[in-house]
């Protein structure tokens, strides 16, 4: 029998403290991707935008919660016009939308999110939060919305009818954009360019990992990762290389 197309190696176990399954998609944590941001990611328009280096920042980000809003109120207050591209609209449109349905999005300038350093920007393409947060050595996390941050990492989580809790932890596929992701020209985890990192993803990604699971967790995980074997499934995406 043929093997599918998008096979993938899980691994689960039960967390010792909580009521709650992880599950966790081990092909891509033992896998080879790195963000490739301006070094060959085509972006998430219908067309490639290698030249626009937008990456993922074409549309406003959804914050999730208040506590989400509050976080870019504080990082977003300590950049400076040098920084920060669109600091002027900024300072006098402010930076959110409010989409139909109410959920609140950093707004779209030109094309782009309004945190977006255009190329040629004397103070640096690519997000402002990121680069501001770099340069005075914080962790970007910290500063950048939520979905910002998560992407390429998809949390999910079930509750069974007796409360028990399955959180899995997979890579951010296309489908979970909606319908908007079958209009992507190119998605990242689907193309073998991203997957050519000198670490395992596990490795690279390790404080995003912890923000979703602790590091209890995240140790049980790598001690799983690491272990030996014999036939490692590789990434689909690579497998198509």
């Amino acid at each position: 029998m043929a093997r599918p197309d998008d096979l993938h190696e899980y691994i689960s176990f039960d967390d010792p403290d909580e009521h709650r399954t992880w599950v966790f998609d081990a092909t891509f944590l033992r896998s080879g991707w790195n963000c490739i941001w301006g070094n060959g990611c085509k972006g998430v328009l219908s067309t490639d935008a290698s030249e626009l280096q937008q990456g993922c920042c074409s549309f406003g980000a959804h914050f999730i919660d208040d506590a989400d809003v509050q976080t870019v109120v504080e990082s977003s207050a300590r950049l400076t016009a040098d920084q920060w591209q669109f600091h002027a609209e900024a300072a006098e449109g402010g930076w959110t939308a409010t989409d139909p349905d109410g959920t609140i999005t950093t707004r779209v300038i030109d094309g782009a999110c309004i945190f977006h350093n255009r190329p040629g920007f004397s103070g640096g393409a690519g997000c402002a939060l990121h680069s501001a947060a770099l340069a005075v050595g914080e962790r970007p996390i910290d500063w950048k919305p939520d979905v910002c941050w998560q992407l390429p990492l998809r949390l999910h989580e079930d509750t069974d009818l007796h409360g028990h809790v399955t959180s899995t932890l997979r890579e951010w596929k296309r489908r979970d954009w909606g319908e908007g992701g079958t209009d992507f020209h190119w998605w990242c985890t689907e193309t073998s360019e991203a997957f050519n990192g000198s670490k395992r993803t596990y490795q690279y990604l390790r404080d995003e990992i912890i923000e979703f699971t602790g590091v209890k967790v995240y140790e049980m995980l790598v001690k799983q990762l690491e272990r030996s074997r014999a036939t490692p499934v590789a990434h689909p995406a690579v497998r198509r290389k």
